[in-house]
């Protein structure tokens, strides 16, 4: 047996990793979805400019499904934290989760910093 798992103790020893990986998702929540529209933007640009209807439409179709996909993947961090949330509240060490979600989710506000930049 490994011995008794403590959320706190795990949260507080991670915490370096997760702000990291807070910050890329962050990130990634913010540049892929404007990559994806912008790549669909360009293949409908090109449609547009050979005059194509068929091509046209298939590019159209394309930008569509694209800004879907990149409007899901800017809510998914969201989505994430609402459960995190629902969670939260049935957890019986909501401190350790606490610290563990604020660094995955709002990384800005991890380490004594509040994120307003005041330096509280």
């Amino acid at each position: 047996m490994l011995g008794a798992f403590d959320l706190a103790t795990f949260c507080d020893q991670t915490q370096q990793i997760l702000v990291f990986v807070g910050w890329a998702v962050t990130i990634f929540k913010i540049a892929i979805p404007f990559i994806i529209i912008f790549y669909g933007i360009m293949d409908l640009g090109k449609a547009v400019t050979a005059s194509k209807e068929d091509e046209i439409k298939t590019a159209a179709k394309r930008l569509l499904f694209r800004a879907i996909a990149g409007v899901c993947i800017f809510f998914i961090p969201s989505v994430v934290l609402w459960l995190f949330s629902t969670v939260e509240d049935f957890s019986s060490s909501s401190d350790g989760f606490a610290a563990c979600q604020t660094a995955l989710l709002k990384p800005w506000a991890s380490g004594g910093n509040d994120g307003t930049g005041t330096g509280k």
